[in-house]
């Protein structure tokens, strides 16, 4: 059932918002609304398990949609996976990653998927675990080095693609020969990168969001340590790594930032002197323009915070043989009185310690007032004229 909101720009079916996808490396559709002709929608982008892509060319003009369940030609047989896009954005994604269809042979699609077709899919799915921990073994007693990390069966169930680490060549041929006897089907080895495993399996970064790899990544640039240098991290390999035991991806997305914001500042080796103390470069702040000094070398003693002007101000002081009184040259502020007080304005923790003066109900029983021998009370305050 189809539900049309905001006069049919956004359409909820049951494969979910055409414009996103909470599959691994989506792209979100901006160009969905944009009615298509039939030449421009002929070429259709299918996702299989994970972050396996493909363009297939819709030859026989079937009317799909995202989330539509499709079987496609396959070598041998056919594969059955999912349309992730289709429209304008499928050339611009085609262009982005150097498919051309006039040097690289298009596959087709077939039709929209049987019944039977996704019963026999399932199928297929679910034999893929236990085919990988039966791989690993067979690798072991033959006494490969490699890693076998994940296996994907095609829709039809006559292939298996195993994906293996290695870091070095590897001689699996008498593998495949096993592989092939033991599981019935052809078999096909692919070699992938620990990035590009950890973008298969999926996760949940330290920074609480999946992870870059498995959403939006889908080209790898080596990271070194010097990012983490420059960006002024802690270099602890625990912090650094990411799920792959790898630099993590997301240290060379600031990095041109950083390189270009370090410029203006100083040599971190120079020494500025005052005349009480010695000061040392101990940290700074790249986009803030402050810079952090210390009195002791390598260690955070008596530290001092000024802005990046105060410490070009002090070096060509001391270049001129002048010494500051101070390193800050900024006037304390007086210092504000700190008090506890919670986001309901409660006030401190210790009100309930202090006692409480009990107060004397008698002692303003008559005070200012008296009755007279009817009962009324009267006021010895003067009346006030009416007339004035």
């Amino acid at each position: 059932m189809d539900y049309t909101l905001d006069k049919g720009n956004c359409r909820l079916t049951a494969a979910g918002c055409k414009k996103c996808s909470n599959q691994m490396l989506s792209v979100y559709d901006w160009l969905s609304d944009i009615p298509v002709d039939m030449e421009t929608s002929r070429y259709v982008e299918v996702q299989f398990k994970n972050t396996r892509k493909g363009y297939y060319l819709n030859s026989n003009d079937i009317p799909l949609e995202k989330g539509d369940i499709v079987a496609v030609e396959s070598n041998p047989g056919h594969d059955i996976g999912t349309v992730t896009l289709q429209g304008y954005l499928v050339a611009l994604q085609m262009k982005k990653n150097g498919f051309d269809p006039k040097k690289t042979e298009v596959k087709r699609i077939y039709r929209k998927a049987r019944q039977a077709d996704i019963d026999k899919w399932m199928e297929s799915k679910g034999k893929e675990h236990d085919a990988m921990l039966r791989s690993r073994k067979m690798a072991k007693d033959l006494h490969l080095d490699m890693k076998i990390g994940d296996v994907e069966y095609q829709g039809d169930g006559n292939k298996a693609i195993f994906y293996y680490i290695a870091d070095e060549r590897v001689d699996f041929r008498q593998l495949i020969k096993v592989l092939a006897e033991a599981f019935g089907v052809r078999i096909e080895m692919k070699q992938i990168g620990a990035r590009q495993e950890a973008g298969r399996i999926g996760g949940t970064g330290p920074c609480g969001r999946e992870l870059c790899c498995s959403t939006f990544l889908s080209s790898f640039q080596s990271v070194v340590t010097n990012a983490a240098r420059v960006q002024d991290l802690s270099m602890n390999p625990q912090k650094l790594a990411g799920q792959c035991a790898k630099l993590k991806c997301c240290l060379n997305f600031e990095l041109d930032n950083y390189i270009e914001a370090i410029k203006e500042f100083p040599d971190r080796n120079i020494v500025l002197e005052t005349e009480n103390a010695t000061y040392h470069f101990f940290k700074l702040d790249a986009f803030a323009r402050k810079m952090t000094y210390s009195t002791a070398p390598h260690a955070p003693v008596n530290l001092v915070e000024i802005s990046l002007d105060r410490a070009k101000e002090v070096i060509e002081m001391n270049k001129r043989g002048e010494k500051p009184e101070s390193l800050n040259n900024e006037k304390p502020n007086a210092a504000a009185p700190i008090g506890f007080a919670t986001s309901v304005g409660e006030g401190s923790l210790t009100r309930f310690d202090k006692k409480k003066k009990r107060k004397n109900h008698h002692s303003h029983k008559n005070n200012g007032q008296r009755n007279d021998n009817n009962g009324q009370r009267k006021d010895n305050k003067p009346k006030k004229n009416n007339n004035e």
